[in-house]
């Protein structure tokens, strides 16, 4: 038993010392033919690179509402025409609504309210454009997982009283004041001016759009000034606990409806925001794009398949003399197939290395060069190599086969 597994294993590595030998000799053709093995490996890594970055960049930095926080608002989240046409026919949710909410509220912890649009800012002779201007109840600091950095954050007495106050998002605070105190300073915000009493803590970009550019208000002082009547107001709400999230959120789909009379039959004229509804939209769109990498994928792994084929047929008829002798000497039929098969799933092997490291060099390249988040899972370099050298596998079957089953002495006949 063990002379013959020791047979087989000097059998398998001499196996494998023929066909590194034969890809050596003809490197160029092996280059050739993996070019198909190669573009496949290479377009599933980095897309599956792509998508995994842009899903964990999405988790992070996008979906990062504050803990158990949900938000009702006018529209939701939209992926199809069809459903932003039915959103535009819904009334807006008004000041009213959220009032409402939060006095019948019982299973949420905290309500607040907020809306916002875009204006200019000006600081003495500087002026920022399009600045995000939102009015928002004291709690969306916390709400909006938002930090003060200076100064406090806006109270209930700011809110009360419709002070004129404002806390800045970093990038205004850096591009008006970037060497002096903001808190006390009164920036204008369109025709009106507010006092800085605080300044938040910086949130980074989002694909290279700064989430920072923004001037946070009193609620009750956003409405006197900037709310127009059609104007649609956010609902956010924060459950006591990751369990408790989906009763608070049936309850106040229920208080909304009846607030709204809304019809029993009917669906709800407002949409809702969760970090995982961000997320699983998200995987939704980039499913789409590993869809299409995974036809083109698949196109490619074929057509390299049937290039591979090709290329060991035209081998056996080069070497039919060899396997002759190699027969006449006591080569048997599995020893001749198991190096054709060897051959052609390293050769496919080497293709899917070589599409592997292709793959990971230009994720790295992407990441820093560009705004595109992408990191390479290691599934991605396992199924890839899997996948390649499988394809050759299967595909050196044939050949194999054919290689095995020629005559001995018909073999040796054969003129070189």
């Amino acid at each position: 038993m063990k002379q013959a597994s020791r047979a087989n294993a000097v059998a398998f590595g001499e196996t494998l010392r023929l066909a590194m030998d034969t890809l050596r000799v003809h490197k160029l053709r092996t280059f050739l033919t993996l070019l198909g093995i190669i573009l496949s490996v290479f377009t599933l890594v980095l897309v599956m690179s792509v998508v995994e970055g842009l899903n964990r960049y999405v988790s992070d930095k996008v979906a990062d509402l504050g803990a158990n926080a949900v938000i009702f608002t006018r529209f939701g989240i939209i992926t199809n025409l069809e459903d932003f046409v039915k959103a535009q026919r819904r009334p807006p949710l008004r000041v009213d609504d959220y009032e409402y909410v939060r006095d019948h509220a019982q299973r949420s912890q905290q309500v607040g309210a907020s809306a916002n649009r875009q204006l200019d800012v000006r600081y003495g002779n500087e002026t920022i454009l399009g600045v995000d201007v939102f009015g928002g109840t004291p709690n969306m600091t916390e709400l909006r997982n938002l930090t003060i950095a200076q100064g406090r954050a806006l109270n209930d007495t700011d809110e009360t009283h419709h002070s004129p106050v404002c806390v800045l998002g970093d990038d205004l605070v850096q591009h008006f004041f970037p060497n002096v105190d903001p808190v006390g300073k009164t920036v204008r915000v369109g025709p009106q001016t507010y006092e800085v009493v605080g300044t938040a803590k910086p949130l980074g970009s989002v694909f290279g759009q700064s989430r920072d550019t923004f001037v946070f208000m009193p609620f009750s002082t956003y409405l006197k000034t900037w709310h127009l009547p059609n104007d649609s107001v956010d609902i956010w709400i924060q459950s006591w606990s990751p369990e408790f999230m989906e009763g608070a959120i049936d309850e106040v789909r229920v208080v909304l409806r009846a607030k709204r009379k809304v019809p029993y039959s009917a669906e709800d004229n407002f949409g809702l925001v969760t970090n995982n509804s961000i997320t699983a939209t998200w995987v939704q769109l980039t499913g789409s794009l590993f869809g299409l990498a995974i036809m083109l994928t698949s196109v490619f792994l074929v057509v390299g398949g049937i290039v591979i084929m090709n290329i060991m047929l035209a081998s056996v008829t080069e070497r039919t003399r060899e396997i002759g002798i190699r027969k006449s000497i006591g080569a048997r039929r599995q020893h001749i197939r198991m190096q054709f098969l060897v051959e052609s799933a390293m050769m496919a092997a080497a293709g899917g290395v070589a599409g592997v490291l292709a793959g990971v060099g230009v994720t790295a390249l992407v990441r820093n060069l560009t705004y595109m988040p992408a990191t390479t899972p290691l599934a991605a370099i396992v199924i890839s190599l899997l996948l390649s050298t499988s394809v050759g596998l299967f595909f050196g079957i044939y050949p194999a086969t054919r290689a095995a089953r020629l005559d001995p002495v018909e073999a040796l006949r054969h003129e070189m």
